[in-house]
């Protein structure tokens, strides 16, 4: 599913306008972008927890040639899904 199919899901189920949902599904993705992108950790009840987890330097190995590369430290997103969430999901 992608933005768009959100957005058509989303206004199927609310009856509002498709322009106000795209607006508010646009806004909640961004809003959510910029918090774990400052460091802050976002919950959603019942849905997960969104984060900024840091990946240690370590080496790795270039692919075409196999000789041993260092990979930076870095910064990357984290999610976990709240324990509903993945009962549903096993659920099918």
């Amino acid at each position: 599913m992608n933005r768009n199919q959100l957005a058509e899901q989303v206004n199927a189920r609310t009856n509002l306008d498709r322009g106000d949902v795209d607006r508010v599904v646009t806004a909640v993705l961004d809003t959510l972008v910029d918090a774990v992108a400052a460091g802050d950790t976002v919950t959603l009840p019942g849905f997960g927890t969104f984060d900024r987890r840091a990946r240690a330097a370590r080496t790795g190995r270039h692919p075409q040639t196999g000789e041993p590369m260092e990979i930076p430290a870095t910064q990357a997103p984290g999610f976990k899904a709240a324990q509903g969430f993945r009962r549903r999901v096993s659920e099918g």
